[in-house]
């Protein structure tokens, strides 16, 4: 299991916005180059930010995106699930009646078990966390 890049460019915007002063709204070329997403992607990924309450999107020539959320109740389980969906390892674990071994498969206790893990680590970790342990960034634009 790997996440998409476009989980991993989510989760880099939302850093940086951690990373920012509280209510700036970060023009998101700035957070392009720095973070290394392509800026049209950015922007597709912003929108699902935006539809989750993550962030703000701010248009016009002042515009970019604000975090909405406060870095210590962010989580990267938020930001993860906002750019792919719910989690789950197998498709039983979200929707039992789609396979009618769910009841009497041994896989499934320990497919449920590492969904809920993995939810549960995920959503320990919040941005305010990342933020304090995050390296400086080569080559960073303002």
């Amino acid at each position: 299991m790997q996440i998409t890049r476009a989980t991993e460019y989510a989760v880099r915007c939302a850093l940086h916005l951690a990373l920012e002063p509280r209510a700036r709204v970060v023009p998101r070329r700035e957070i392009a180059g720095a973070r290394g997403i392509p800026e049209q992607f950015l922007g597709k990924i912003a929108q699902r930010l935006a539809r989750a309450g993550i962030i703000r999107i701010h248009q016009g020539a002042r515009g970019g995106y604000e975090l909405v959320v406060p870095p210590s109740r962010l989580t990267l389980l938020q930001v993860v699930e906002a750019a792919e969906g719910e989690l789950a390892l197998n498709a039983c674990v979200m929707h039992p009646r789609t396979c009618s071994r769910t009841c009497s498969c041994a896989a499934h206790r320990v497919w449920a078990k590492a969904r809920n893990q993995l939810r549960a680590t995920l959503a320990g970790a919040t941005f305010a966390e990342l933020a304090a342990h995050e390296g400086p960034l080569p080559n960073k634009r303002r």
